[in-house]
């Protein structure tokens, strides 16, 4: 018993003198005495500087919709502006908090923003527009340590590919598809080509406007529906919802042409139902319908480095 005791104690010593050497010596960011690695700093993402007050808003434009957003403390309030999507505003809950806090924020593009948040009387920058720093470099000439951030809708495809390929479709412009389209009282919607990589498909439409009265979008939808209704039978319908859009504009003005491309979830259709894409004017009865097969589908130009070039 009393060589246990005797245990015990040494061992209760040793823990007593590793907590007073911590305690004398503060982390500098090397963990347990040396025996782990340090995290240098070319693994570190550089925060921003951000000052917060009490009686103003500190609002932050993001060049993406916001995902998720972080507080570092209880002494910051943020939350997205009332009817969009990538504009935060922050405040501080308390009044003059003394101790720094922080604020992450991750956007729909695969973006990652980090602030340290400080208290200020009168903050200089109430408000802020931000760049995608992480990202601001050529696809093929990316740092060794970016590490891409993958989002829940878009399963294992990084958010950051697949706006690059929404701008290769779109400004490359090519038209493989030319059976699939509607013209009605001067307006003519087209689907150009369908692209897929791996478990997306991305879908690119052209809506022309000959006439020189403006054409304003009302919505689009996409849906899967029985090709043929038998009376008083419901209507099977499968909605289908875009993951992302490039240039989803709201209208299109007199005499000019203007060009979305869409990113869906991989799927098929039946052979007895069809795709049907639908456009419809605001306030107007120039609705444009647009119906794919299977067939179209599965046709589906596949893309690689070769087919589609990233900037």
């Amino acid at each position: 018993m009393k060589q246990i005791l005797a245990t015990l104690a040494l061992v209760a010593g040793v823990f007593t003198a590793a907590n007073a050497q911590e305690q004398n010596n503060p982390s500098r960011g090397d963990f347990f005495n040396g025996l782990t690695r340090p995290i240098t700093f070319n693994r570190m993402i550089p925060p921003y500087a951000l000052e917060v007050t009490f009686a103003k808003t500190v609002h932050i434009i993001f060049p993406a919709a916001i995902r998720y957003v972080d507080l570092g403390s209880i002494d910051l309030l943020a939350a997205k502006a009332d009817g969009v999507e990538n504009v935060l505003r922050v405040k501080a809950a308390t009044q003059g908090f003394s101790r720094e806090s922080n604020l992450s924020v991750i956007t729909e593009e695969g973006s990652y923003y980090s602030f340290n948040v400080k208290y200020a009387d009168e903050p200089v920058k109430l408000s802020v527009e931000m760049a995608d720093f992480l990202h601001g470099w050529n696809f093929e000439n990316k740092p060794g340590n970016e590490i891409p951030i993958y989002l829940s809708d878009l399963g294992n495809e990084s958010p950051y590919l697949v706006r690059l390929i929404m701008e290769a479709i779109h400004r490359n412009n090519r038209t493989k598809i030319k059976h699939i389209g509607s013209k009605n009282f001067g307006v003519q919607y087209l689907l150009k080509e369908i692209y897929t990589h791996n478990e997306l498909l991305f879908f690119h439409l052209s809506l022309k406007n000959s006439t020189t009265v403006s054409f304003n979008i009302d919505f689009i939808t996409f849906n899967i529906v029985d090709k043929k209704v038998a009376k008083r039978t419901a209507i099977q319908e499968r909605v289908i919802m875009p993951l992302r859009s490039y240039n989803q504009v709201t209208g299109v003005a007199g005499n000019r042409e203007e060009r979305t491309v869409f990113v869906l979830s991989k799927f098929t259709i039946p052979d007895d139902k069809q795709l049907i894409i639908e456009l419809f004017e605001k306030d107007g009865g120039r609705n444009q319908t647009l119906t794919i097969e299977n067939m179209d589908l599965i046709r589906a130009e596949v893309i690689d480095n070769l087919t589609v070039k990233m900037k």
